[in-house]
């Protein structure tokens, strides 16, 4: 895989060509810098709303089944997402039909209509979407704890917003927002294949001379204060307990995180991690758990999630702690250590197979840190961390009063769980 190449645009815009020779692929990412970080209360959902608008009509191709009909027919994977803090357009294709398919992700990102009759037929869309996701405990529960950790600010709202906001939101609001959100230099046009840089300029001159050049707009910083612990418990009758047990860590570009990534895989990555071989091969309660590092422009957070028995719940979480506590006691021995390394740095490789992943991987770089690493960079960063490094990490972040959790499951008191959540 050769390196990434970086243009920026007189306008601002940011251009990132991967040259892939031998694949015979081709993907066409263009990646937004606003989420629903970005936004007010009022209009608290508007970032995934507009991103599933954009598929409803162009100027050019004024239906949705135009769009799709088109990129169908040239067997392309295509889809759109929104996070807290970007959001991204993309198609993937046969490298020979790579100016097809950026003339319509272009003509998507940068000439949507925002057809009023699909816009109210989309609101009923949107609201079965938060429906089905509050029917997925185990999905639902990563926004609670981004409330808990947040509370009423952009950080702890959801980024598909509320249902109420979604009935009640105008074409106005998408227009306003759009222009003020989608412009050059708030935006990453990332491609990945059996491409040149020459050719992607070409296709960027032709197709990106409209994009709205106004400058762009820094979100409100986060309040990211914590004073003592934070619990939310939202009771379901359900088969199984699923919690997110964490703590604040550090913001993207905090050079931390990589020790904090190695210390998330001792926990939860790989089914030979800590707390997999606790919780599912010696107490048999938990048919998933995971633990990870979660850090955002100007905050982050650790988390430990998983899905247990309804009885052994605060059982589970004292397990849970006691294995954190473990890492601020004992050093992990190098033979671990290894393994957990080899373990990153292999899921890191096989999850660049892909000409969408690599776009995905370089673009997201670019867009929220202004600055690409390499995939031999990051391995040599996760090489260097050490036992000590894990050890005084633990230290600083595993303490009785940074302890946040979200839970959905039938419980109805708080009491007995405050008096486990400690280290």
């Amino acid at each position: 895989m050769q390196k990434p190449i970086k243009k920026t645009l007189k306008n601002g815009l940011r251009v990132v060509t991967v040259p892939m020779k031998d694949n015979p692929t081709v993907t066409v990412l263009v990646l937004v810098g606003t989420g629903s970080n970005y936004e007010t209360k009022k209009i608290n959902g508007i970032s995934h709303f507009l991103e599933h608008m954009c598929f409803k009509g162009t100027i050019r191709r004024p239906q949705a089944k135009t769009i799709s009909h088109e990129l169908d027919a040239l067997g392309a994977e295509y889809n759109a997402f929104t996070d807290h803090e970007m959001t991204g357009y993309y198609a993937k294709s046969d490298a020979k039909n790579f100016s097809k398919i950026f003339d319509v992700i272009s003509d998507i990102y940068l000439n949507s209509t925002f057809p009023e009759t699909e816009m109210q037929k989309e609101k009923g869309v949107i609201v079965e979407e938060i429906n089905m996701y509050e029917d997925m405990p185990a999905r639902h529960v990563q926004d609670l704890f981004q409330e808990v950790l947040y509370d009423d600010q952009p950080a702890g709202w959801n980024i598909a917003g509320t249902k109420e906001n979604v009935m009640n939101m105008t074409r106005d609001d998408f227009v306003k927002y759009n222009k003020t959100h989608y412009v050059a230099e708030n935006t990453v046009i990332v491609v990945a294949g059996s491409i040149t840089p020459n050719e992607v300029y070409k296709e960027v001159s032709k197709h990106f001379t409209n994009v709205y050049a106004s400058k762009k707009v820094n979100k409100v910083k986060t309040v990211d204060k914590q004073k003592k612990q934070n619990i939310l418990i939202k009771y379901k009758e359900t088969d199984q307990t699923h919690f997110v047990l964490g703590v604040r860590t550090f913001p993207l570009k905090d050079p931390r995180n990589v020790t904090l990534s190695v210390l998330s895989a001792i926990l939860g990555a790989g089914m030979s991690s800590r707390l997999f071989i606790k919780l599912r091969e010696e107490m048999g309660v938990a048919y998933y758990v995971r633990a990870y590092n979660d850090p955002s422009l100007d905050h982050g957070s650790f988390q430990i999630s998983a899905g247990v028995n309804n009885s052994r719940t605060e059982e589970v979480i004292k397990e849970i702690l006691q294995e954190c506590n473990f890492l601020t006691k004992e050093l992990v021995s190098d033979k671990e250590l290894n393994k957990v390394k080899s373990l990153l740095i292999g899921n890191m490789k096989l999850s660049l197979e892909a000409t969408d992943d690599i776009a995905s991987f370089y673009g997201s770089q670019e867009l929220m840190r202004k600055e690409i690493q390499t995939l031999n960079e990051k391995i040599n960063r996760i090489n260097k961390v050490t036992a000590n490094d894990i050890l005084k990490m633990a230290k600083i972040i595993f303490k009785t009063d940074h302890l946040n959790l979200a839970i959905i499951g039938p419980i109805k008191e708080n009491k007995q769980l405050k008096n486990i959540l400690k280290f």
